[in-house]
């Protein structure tokens, strides 16, 4: 009758080994670190750096205690661990000296960091600390919104350009192009000339939807262009992640150990720094501006060009990144606010190069700047800082438009790189900081103290409780209770849940949920044996009518907890996620886990007398008759 099957307790091992391996990484700490990235835009930290600061290390007599590679999309950075922070000051100012040459214009980042000292053999089964929020740690949090109108009138205004282009590289004559909004008009004075040009446009604007439409005056043929509904929601969702790729870059720069730049919504950013107090060097940062510029190589210059060579009036040397150094003239062909988008891509001999798309000004002033430049050279340069990097140097084939090719990559990953380069130089689109708080360490520290003390405390009262007043089976729950906080906090470290204090209040709300159920199994136990039952079929009848009502309970408490995860936000969503696993690991913990283990202890005994289960009060016989003499009157 109370005797689990082999299968169910081999699920209760492996969720509690489950939970063991998951937890433990929170008991580790962490170590001090020192990180270093890319300070430049052309120049990417690869695996190799492992070695070379390996070696600048080795020879500057400083042990480490391990030297780590990750690459986050296009940003490779490496973090070296040590024993103590005086080997980390002393590792920095080591490293410094070792890979940046010129200290006034750095080539890499060196910044302080923390690692954690997780075994490797954990960490290669994804055993992970859990994440803490900012008011746990301290650091600075920023909520910005993206200008989408900006963004979307940008988009309508290439649009416009990029029509009154195509109708002109195609010689079709118009009687005008004007704008209402988001739907650009093209006049028309015949029929034949509207159709013709609304074939030349589906043909080349993809993106485009077009409407046939009559004039205000009489006998005017209107041709309206607008974007697609799916194509303005793929320019916005791209224009939100492109801005998300630069603020990734430049938040970089600050040696955040974990930076959490995220999207929330359609068009909001959250960012948070843990660590960082700076908040006017964190603002510097983020709201940096990048530009492109396209400009012609000084052909005037004769020979190899090195840092010696005289550069002509007019022109300008530029020394860093790929291509370099170059003579360039000062003068641009194009900026990138004429770049509309920029993809890898394969040229007619299948080789990787890098797709420009540019709007109509943009293709115009290209096509001025090119024609007759055939065999030349023209380059790309990114500014940022007030310095400027070579991202490429290229010959031109042809006389180049609106849309235009860069081959020569070498190989898949640098047209990737370069086609991300020239999207994330810049935002996408302008931003606003609408929110923004600074935590300091110390108040996250409290908070973690007065966190982790008020769930103790609490566990440790329902402790004493549960086996005051339900004895041996008030110890079983605690031992339930017990399984249900390993693995809910298992869970979380799995998922790299980001705990903050809210999620805090929902593990001691969790645990109160968790003992209630245990609470009305035992009690549910106890009316049976009341009621004269033999203590297996108490048990038996205790647990199956108790599971009804903790069911009903949860997923009524579930749905509310669902709510909040989808409709809430920030610190909501956090308490959500952590409310709503530790509903699902309440109930397995106090229905599965916790017959399981009375099962273990009463099940295999054939003739059981009794359970320890506190004092039952039974109605006494004067009760009894009080209780009839009442309902007869």
């Amino acid at each position: 009758m109370n005797r689990y099957p082999l299968w169910k307790y081999i699920i209760i091992l492996i969720a509690l080994l489950f939970g063991a391996l998951y937890t433990a990484p929170n008991f580790f700490g962490k170590a001090p670190a020192v990180q270093i990235s890319s300070a430049k835009s052309t120049v990417k930290v690869e695996s190799d750096m492992l070695s070379r600061a390996e070696q600048a290390l080795q020879q500057a007599g400083v042990k480490n205690d391990g030297l780590f590679y990750e690459n986050n999309g296009m940003q490779g950075t490496v973090r070296a661990r040590f024993a103590d922070t005086d080997t980390q000051f002393k590792a920095k100012d080591v490293l410094e000296k070792a890979l940046n040459a010129d200290p006034a214009d750095p080539t890499y980042t060196l910044a302080f960091n923390l690692l954690s000292n997780t075994p490797q053999w954990l960490q290669s089964l994804r055993a992970l600390p859990m994440v803490l929020g900012l008011d746990l740690q301290g650091g600075v949090h920023f909520l910005m919104q993206v200008d989408t109108k900006a963004m979307m009138a940008k988009q309508i205004q290439n649009l416009q350009s990029s029509v009154r282009s195509v109708l002109r590289d195609k010689e079709i004559r118009h009687a005008g192009i004007s704008r209402e909004g988001e739907v650009v008009s093209v006049k028309f004075r015949d029929e034949a000339t509207r159709v013709k040009a609304k074939a030349v446009l589906q043909e080349q604007m993809k993106d485009a939807a077009l409407l046939d439409a009559n004039g205000a005056d009489a006998g005017d043929l209107l041709l309206q262009v607008s974007m697609k509904p799916e194509a303005m929601k793929l320019i916005m969702s791209e224009g939100v992640k492109q801005n998300i790729t630069a603020l990734s870059k430049r938040v970089n720069e600050l040696g955040v150990a974990e930076p959490l730049i995220q999207q929330q919504g359609p068009d909001r950013i959250v960012v948070e720094l843990a660590g960082v107090q700076d908040v006017a060097r964190a603002k510097e940062l983020i709201g940096r501006t990048a530009t492109l510029e396209v400009r012609l190589v000084d052909e005037s210059v004769i020979g190899p060009v090195d840092e010696n060579t005289a550069v002509p009036f007019g022109s300008e040397m530029f020394k860093v990144g790929r291509g370099g150094p170059a003579i360039l003239y000062k003068d641009p062909v194009i900026t990138g606010d004429y770049i509309s988008g920029a993809n890898a891509s394969f040229d007619q001999n299948q080789q990787p190069s890098v797709s420009i798309d540019l709007n109509g000004d943009g293709g115009r002033k290209m096509r001025e700047g090119t024609r007759g430049k055939i065999g030349k050279k023209m380059a790309i340069v990114l500014f940022e800082k007030g310095k400027g990097e070579l991202l490429t140097v290229a010959t031109i084939q042809d006389e180049l438009g609106a849309r235009f090719n860069i081959t020569g990559m070498g190989s898949t990953s640098a047209s990737s790189d370069l086609a991300l380069l020239l999207r994330a130089g810049s935002l996408a689109a302008p931003m606003e900081i609408i929110e923004e708080r600074t935590i300091g360490p110390q108040l996250g520290a409290e908070n973690i103290k007065q966190g982790f003390n008020s769930t103790l405390y609490g566990f440790t009262a329902i402790a004493i409780f549960m086996m005051g007043y339900y004895m041996l089976f008030g110890f079983f729950s605690v031992l339930a209770l017990s399984f249900n906080l390993l693995l809910l906090v298992a869970l979380l470290s799995g998922i790299q849940a980001t705990l903050t204090l809210p999620g805090m209040a929902a593990i001691a709300l969790a645990l109160g949920m968790a003992i209630d159920a245990n609470v009305l199994i035992n009690e549910r136990i106890r009316e049976e044996l009341r009621g004269g039952a033999t203590p297996q079929a108490a048990i038996s009848a205790g647990f199956d009518r108790a599971w009804a009502t903790i069911l009903d309970s949860n997923v009524t408490t579930l749905i509310v907890g669902l709510a909040l995860l989808m409709f809430g936000s920030g610190p909501i969503k956090g308490f959500a996620v952590v409310h709503c696993l530790g509903i699902l690991t309440s109930i397995f913990s106090a229905v599965f886990v916790s017959r399981g283990v009375v099962n273990l202890w009463y099940g295999r005994k054939k003739k059981l007398s009794s359970v320890s289960i506190g004092q039952i009060w039974k109605p006494t016989e004067s009760a009894e008759q009080s209780a009839v003499a009442v309902r007869t009157e």
